[in-house]
């Protein structure tokens, strides 16, 4: 899309447009749960939406392997957080598990030279997206009085309202419907379809796993990245990231045995 002239601000636009367009057909039922506590509904979609186009827009301006640690500083949030509004106890466990996790993503993204210090407005992005996603984990966590579909389409609303506010800011001008293609629109359909499947899953898993634990889930991501830019992009992996993604393997596997042992 970016190669098209489309800015991420549009595309996040267009695509959770069509995400909301599919779920108010699907999930109709569940409107009315929407604006029956409309506070929290809100709340969720102001840092949901900041947090999900914040770190679209710091992987296209900034180096994708400092953005993502960055925004894998979150479990750090998700701690503090979870401890002072959920009164989930951050026992000396979570804490090795929290320890442990974020060690195996220095250790798997350390380039030499460069300390995970945001250097510019692209990576104070990812930071700050980082901490929204902490936020929204624990909002998630505490409503729960809320449907999953109910808050995946806050979720999905709040990227819309927020692309609308950066809009204005855009260098690039704000494409009609007309401008894109039919292939446009299948990706862009595509795309919608898989972000409103790893909401639903996301909020999910948030709701019925104790956030501090779920935070550390999210941090296998960054294996499966570099297991996939091996064999799609014929990147290879260095030993510091074996051993960096075996520590977020571990952490991730004793995180789920705490939780059977609970």
């Amino acid at each position: 899309m970016q190669e098209a002239g489309v800015s991420g601000v549009a595309s996040s636009f267009y695509t959770y447009l069509i995400a909301v367009a599919i779920g108010c057909v699907i999930f109709a039922r569940q409107w009315p749960y929407v604006f029956k506590q409309p506070k929290i509904i809100l709340l969720l979609a102001v840092v949901a939406g900041w947090t999900n186009l914040s770190y679209v827009l710091a992987v296209i301006d900034g180096e994708v392997m400092r953005v993502m640690l960055l925004f894998y500083l979150s479990p750090l949030w998700t701690l503090i957080l979870a401890h002072f509004w959920l009164k989930e106890r951050a026992d000396i466990k979570a804490v090795t598990v929290i320890a442990v996790s974020l060690t195996g993503a220095f250790i798997m993204l350390w380039q030499p030279g460069a300390l995970p210090l945001p250097n510019n407005t692209a990576e104070w992005m990812a930071l700050s997206s980082g901490i929204g996603f902490a936020l929204t984990n624990v909002i998630t966590r505490k409503s729960t009085n809320l449907s999953i579909p109910a808050k995946s389409m806050a979720v999905w609303l709040g990227v819309i309202f927020m692309a609308l506010a950066f809009m204005p800011f855009q260098p690039l001008s704000f494409p009609s419907p007309g401008f894109f293609s039919l292939l446009n629109w299948l990706v862009m359909i595509c795309i919608a379809l898989l972000l409103m499947a790893a909401t639903l899953l996301v909020q999910y898993g948030i709701t019925h796993i104790p956030v501090t634990r779920a935070s550390v889930i999210f941090l296998f991501e960054l294996v499966v990245a570099a297991i996939a830019s091996y064999y799609l992009a014929g990147e290879k992996m260095a030993v510091h990231e074996w051993i960096g993604g075996g520590f977020i393997v571990a952490a991730a596997l004793y995180a789920a045995r705490l939780e059977n042992a609970k």
